[in-house]
């Protein structure tokens, strides 16, 4: 992958991590994963990429952790993220500022 890849994806995180959390409360690897598939491996994240931003956007007061016990396997206890009202705000923000920028892009980059 080029730097100029590793850029642009770089600049897409924060908004696809918000998006998964605000569907529901998921934990590190389940993220991890969920952006793998949805994405189709465009972005492969790997936890020393998506521990930073998870701490940048709960010291940001976008999201708040908390320790659950997993019922499922073992009762071992997972470090759940879930998205506030403000990260939900800033989500919205961000994705119409996102729809805008995309839009711009397409018409320059437009054949004809």
């Amino acid at each position: 992958m080029s730097e100029v890849s590793k850029q642009l994806k770089k600049g897409f995180i924060e908004i696809l991590l918000l998006k998964l959390l605000s569907e529901e409360k998921m934990y590190g690897y389940q993220i991890i994963q969920e952006i793998d598939n949805r994405t189709s491996g465009v972005f492969k994240m790997k936890e020393g990429t998506l521990y930073p931003v998870l701490y940048r956007l709960e010291d940001n007061k976008l999201i708040n952790s908390y320790w659950e016990q997993d019922t499922e396997k073992r009762g071992v206890p997972r470090k759940y993220y879930k998205i506030t009202d403000e990260g939900l705000m800033a989500f919205n923000s961000m994705k119409q500022e996102l729809d805008l920028l995309i839009f711009a892009i397409k018409s320059v980059l437009k054949e004809g």
